[in-house]
């Protein structure tokens, strides 16, 4: 596994920087284009897209903010929210998932985040999560056509499908489900949205 501790583009922002921003995340599309934006929201953006290496830099940038995935290739992104708050104190972390519910959200706040939300997050709405200091932040309206409970779970299914390599056998065990059934989940199409 080869390691690097941040894109080749990217500075270090100063230690002292207020607008320092960490986006850890390992959909390496999704975090360019939210590094961007947020670059033109006026943050000083660094990146990673494993749990390693948002550890590494949060001690060494002392980022103001930082946006985590909840899942991350190598582990969960709560554990960087301490981190980041032991190496700077004050600091606002949003996190970021593809798989809310409640026991999630209540971990997240937990253990010091300022807001959870659900993927795909628009920047407005993360940046507004990250600067609103006092809680007067509106609520967004609830989704127009929100996901059905048999997509949320079909794409789930197939998530931990993928990152068990493809492979049934051990899928079916993290999952606690009969192989056969999964493979009849497996074969079918996606549930409509």
């Amino acid at each position: 596994m080869n390691f690097v501790a941040q894109d080749t583009s990217q500075a270090l922002p100063s230690r002292s920087s207020e607008r320092s921003l960490l986006i850890a995340d390992d959909d390496v599309a999704f975090r360019t284009r939210l590094a961007r934006a947020m670059e033109k929201r006026g943050f000083e953006v660094v990146t990673a897209g494993s749990l390693r290496e948002a550890t590494e830099l949060a001690r060494a940038t002392t980022p103001a903010y930082a946006v985590l995935d909840m899942r991350l290739s190598d582990g969960n992104g709560l554990e960087i929210v301490p981190v980041v708050a032991e190496s700077r104190p004050g600091a606002r972390v949003v996190m970021l998932t593809g798989y809310g519910n409640i026991a999630t959200a209540v971990s997240a706040i937990k253990a010091g985040a300022v807001d959870y939300l659900a993927k795909p997050a628009e920047a407005d709405q993360i940046a507004a999560a990250l600067t609103d200091e006092d809680g007067s932040r509106a609520l967004p309206p609830p989704p127009e056509n929100p996901m059905s409970a048999d997509r949320v779970r079909w794409e789930h299914i197939q998530r931990v499908f993928e990152q068990c390599d493809r492979n049934v056998s051990e899928t079916a065990r993290r999952l606690r489900m009969h192989r056969r059934t999964l493979q009849r989940i497996l074969n079918k199409h996606a549930p409509r949205q």
